[in-house]
């Protein structure tokens, strides 16, 4: 547990970090120089004492101490890198090691060159084709000497430090590339992200591509330094204090207790009244909600997938509702697809299946890949006979009475038809992903190609608002009660948009009910630095991003968590919306927050929520929730220990 703060170090101009080779050369010969590694003493790193800077030692330590390990400075490379040093392109590049321990440092790598080659061989060695022209096809690489050579993506999770004239970025190993000048940095980022677009959009970085890509619109996404972020501070005057409170440098992630979950967990389900659920292969688990947490009550829901028509794999989704009553469990129809052609529902109170029902439009069946409530809070409704469903082209509502409004006779009905009360079915290229509602019933989706669309709770054929994409496909989606915020999760990043604008007369609205036209800020990214990306492991993609839980008019969610790999990773909303906040200063483009609090999991997570906000009244936030196969944990968030 810890911050991303803690594992940064501050990178230097002196040469007094060790080379790569001197680094290997000393691990080879360690038992042979005792004497001279006793009398060295490394560097200060940020991750002991995370606001000091690392201790410098002089050139000429370093040089004795380089003859003391009989270590030879080569002549060619010396000459190379004084060479490399004089061009425009000229880096230093260093090499993090040892991790996320007390003797993780950087050292000095390389003095060279950094390019950009546009080539279709983005793994190999060569960049010109059979005739020994530069090949000019394919997709853009960043190259740095002989040691780095990757696609300009935001897989890189390149972070910017520009006090320092310094990147920071993945690449098989985390690295860091030191410039020598403002100018060069300022090139170099400028280069990266003119890059990036073309390799994301197929078209060179033009300012009239832009606008073509993003739209007249949103102009504040082309030029985020020209955008108005007045809308980022906006405070309802009728807010609470309290119900905004930050988070204070002492509160902690602290673990109250964990607990077996028999294996296999798919879906973590939490209830804002007396249960919450953990969906696994053998059935359903039941769980008592506390102010510090969920104990297991020894109850199992088991369900049998062989004879139903529905599919035979473990459920993927599952669904709250008439206060939290009934349970709605949504199967994949075929192995390793998100869609499913109907769904059971499950008597919370006998622990059965009472039915199955299937998906049908005119007579046709037809498939979901995701169903959520009507509303944010529509689940304690005890008279909750609808849902919403999303498929790639569809959106609707979904409605277990007949026609004439009565509730079906689930004993007389053979197959029972859920009956489409509303809804559109789009032609072509929507593409949607994922879902979520606010609490007065408006509707965010999220698409493939990165749009996020704004629905009024009045309509599905047209979204009010459509944000453009950003690259990278919309893997999950959140919103807040009132729909002021939005946020989605891609697999390098969360995207935190602000749907507050003002009309032309005066009225503050969100893009739910109006069309903000140009009037919407830019969003603002939500990023683990390259450090922590690296130590999450190779499963380190992002996984369902999500709000704290309110469903009460007047209060504000205080958090944000998401899932990377084997790390839990909470962000305080109040802080990433400040737009003083010190994460944001010298960064080009949108503006991407660091600061956050990690939970360490020993396997990948499934799922990490906030309880609802009912079990935070002893605490800054309610407990956090975290979900792996075969545990579940629960987590306050407290600065009293």
């Amino acid at each position: 547990m810890g911050t991303a703060q803690s594992r940064e170090d501050h990178i230097t101009d002196s040469d007094d970090y060790e080379s790569e080779e001197e680094e290997e050369q000393k691990s080879e010969d360690e038992d042979q120089y005792d004497d001279a590694e006793d009398n060295y003493k490394p560097p200060q790193t940020a991750s002991s004492n995370p606001n000091s800077k690392t201790l410098e030692s002089s050139v000429d330590d370093v040089d004795a101490r380089l003859k003391a390990l009989k270590l030879k400075y080569g002549s060619s490379s010396s000459s190379s890198s004084a060479s490399a040093a004089q061009g425009q392109n000229a880096v230093k590049l260093y090499l993090h090691v040892g991790g996320n321990t007390p003797k993780a440092k950087w050292i000095v790598s390389e003095k060279t060159a950094y390019s950009f080659i546009k080539t279709s061989n983005v793994d190999g060695d060569g960049d010109y084709d059979d005739d020994g022209r530069m090949d000019r096809e394919g997709e853009w690489v960043l190259k740095v000497g002989s040691k780095v050579r990757a696609r300009v993506s935001t897989d890189l999770q390149l972070k910017m430090f520009g006090d320092q004239r310094r990147v920071d970025f993945v690449s098989k190993g985390v690295w860091a590339l030191k410039f020598y000048t403002d100018e060069q940095y300022r090139r170099f980022v400028t280069e990266f992200q003119d890059y990036l677009f073309e390799n994301v959009y197929g078209v060179k970085a033009t300012e009239e591509n832009k606008v073509k890509v993003y739209g007249k619109e949103f102009l504040g996404w082309v030029k985020p330094e020209a955008a108005d972020d007045s809308a980022w501070d906006y405070e309802d005057s009728e807010k609470s204090p309290k119900s905004a409170t930050p988070v204070r440098p002492s509160h902690d992630l602290m673990e109250e207790f964990e607990e077996a979950a028999n294996g296999g967990v798919q879906s973590l389900t939490l209830g804002a009244l007396d249960n919450s659920y953990l969906v696994n292969e053998n059935g359903v688990q039941f769980y008592r909600n506390f102010n510090h947490g969920i104990h297991g009550k020894g109850v199992c829901a088991k369900f049998d997938t062989g004879g139903s028509s529905l599919g035979k794999s473990t459920p993927k989704k599952a669904l709250l509702m008439r206060a939290e009553t009934n349970m709605l469990l949504m199967s994949p129809f075929k192995e390793g697809k998100p869609q499913a052609n109907g769904l059971q529902q499950l008597d919370i109170e006998t622990g059965k299946i009472v039915t199955e029902w299937k998906f049908q439009k005119d007579g046709t069946d037809i498939t979901m890949r995701d169903i959520t409530n009507d509303t944010k809070g529509s689940q304690l409704d005890p008279s909750e006979s609808t849902f919403l469903g999303l498929d790639d082209n569809r959106l609707c509502q979904w409605d277990m009475r007949d026609r004439a409004g009565m509730v079906q006779n689930i004993a007389n009905a053979n197959s029972p038809v859920l009956h489409w009360t509303q809804g559109h079915q789009f032609s072509r290229g929507t593409n949607f992903q994922c879902f979520a509602t606010t609490g007065d019933g408006s509707i965010v989706v999220g698409g493939l190609e990165g749009k996020i669309r704004l629905y009024s709770k009045t309509s599905m054929r047209q979204a009010k608002t459509a944000f453009p994409g950003l690259g990278s496909p919309i893997t999950h989606i959140d919103v807040t009660y009132d729909g002021k915020w939005v946020l989605g999760t891609t697999d390098t990043y969360l995207v935190l948009i602000c749907t507050l604008f003002t009309d032309k007369d005066g009225t503050t609205k969100t893009g739910f009910s109006g069309r903000a036209g140009n009037k919407i800020p830019a969003p603002r990214l939500l990023k683990l630095t390259p450090l922590d990306s690296h130590l999450a492991g190779t499963d380190n993609t992002f996984q369902r991003g999500h709000f704290s839980w309110v469903t009460e008019n007047g209060k504000q969610e205080r958090h944000l968590v998401a899932t990377v790999g084997k790390f839990s990773v909470v962000w305080d909303f109040q802080q990433v919306k400040n737009s003083a906040h010190d994460c944001y200063r010298n960064q080009q483009g949108l503006k991407s927050c660091y600061c956050y609090k990690i939970l360490l999991k020993d396997e990948s997570i499934v799922e990490s929520r906030f309880m609802h906000d009912n079990y935070g009244t002893n605490s800054p936030e309610a407990p956090l929730v975290v979900a792996t196969p075969m545990k579940v944990s629960s987590i306050s968030l407290s600065g009293k220990r």
